[in-house]
């Protein structure tokens, strides 16, 4: 069976594009087949994986809008994974989503026509909690948060969790949270080890191990048009592969998540 993991914040600047990205790289590097969807109208993650959204004549947006089925969009990489992009034509697939009947399960349906063609689906959520999003949570098994390890960062986590809520009651009683992955983490401070206490006791809500360091790695990787685990070993693409394999070991024998410690 297919896993699909909404990776969602309303919140912009928390790395949840590159959490996307690096996170699908990780799982392709342990033998999984990975999908990757871009439903930010924004194309950052497309552009990342190598791809001018500019430059693209289909989209994800004719996927919703139901002009072609999901197959005719998915495009490769150079990372060992599938992409479905998106333009910023989907910035008016809202808009016509919004005047349809079940409006929230068009996702779903699309990457049901899959037929189990991949182990891992990572969908990248818009920083919103708009019909997009919520096709992304209505599509997902599981939803990941990414989240700032910096003062403020934790503004809008309780609305999100809100909105999760209101998913799992209304069309997607099966959704489980995974939690909060700290990005940009800076051992050396106490600080980011103080917000992250906060929001564990805030909102009840696990703080997923190992946090991914603040890195400029990340930036030359997206402009590059690669992820940061094409070039050479250092401490972010460490981070998301052990991510990766603390999140195969869940999912493929119930092993409990890492969660995070003040000893990190």
């Amino acid at each position: 069976m297919t896993t699909v993991l909404a990776v969602a914040n309303q919140k912009g600047g928390v790395a949840k594009t590159t959490t996307v990205a690096s996170l699908g790289a990780a799982l392709a590097g342990l033998g999984r087949k990975v999908l990757v969807v871009d439903l930010d109208p924004q194309g950052c993650l497309t552009f990342s994986l190598g791809h001018n959204p500019d430059r693209l004549e289909t989209s994800v947006h004719d996927v919703l809008t139901g002009q072609l089925p999901l197959r005719d969009v998915v495009l490769d990489t150079d990372e060992g994974f599938a992409l479905v992009p998106a333009t910023i034509d989907l910035a008016g697939a809202e808009a016509v989503l919004l005047m349809r009947p079940g409006r929230e399960f068009t996702l779903k349906r699309a990457l049901a026509t899959l037929d189990d063609d991949y182990d891992v689906v990572l969908v990248d959520c818009p920083p919103s909690l708009g019909v997009l999003t919520l096709n992304g949570l209505t599509a997902a098994n599981a939803v990941l948060v990414p989240l700032q390890c910096e003062t403020l960062a934790h503004r809008g986590v309780g609305q999100l969790l809100r909105t999760v809520t209101e998913v799992q009651q209304i069309t997607n009683p099966d959704l489980t949270l995974l939690g909060a992955l700290p990005t940009l983490y800076d051992a050396r401070t106490t600080h980011s080890r103080d917000v992250l206490s906060d929001v564990a006791d805030r909102y009840d809500l696990p703080v997923l191990a190992p946090p991914i360091p603040r890195t400029v790695r990340f930036a030359e990787a997206s402009a590059s048009g690669a992820t940061v685990l094409a070039g050479r070993g250092n401490k972010g693409a460490q981070a998301y592969r052990e991510l990766a394999g603390n999140l195969v070991a869940h999912w493929d024998d119930g092993a409990d998540l890492r969660t995070f410690t003040a000893a990190e």
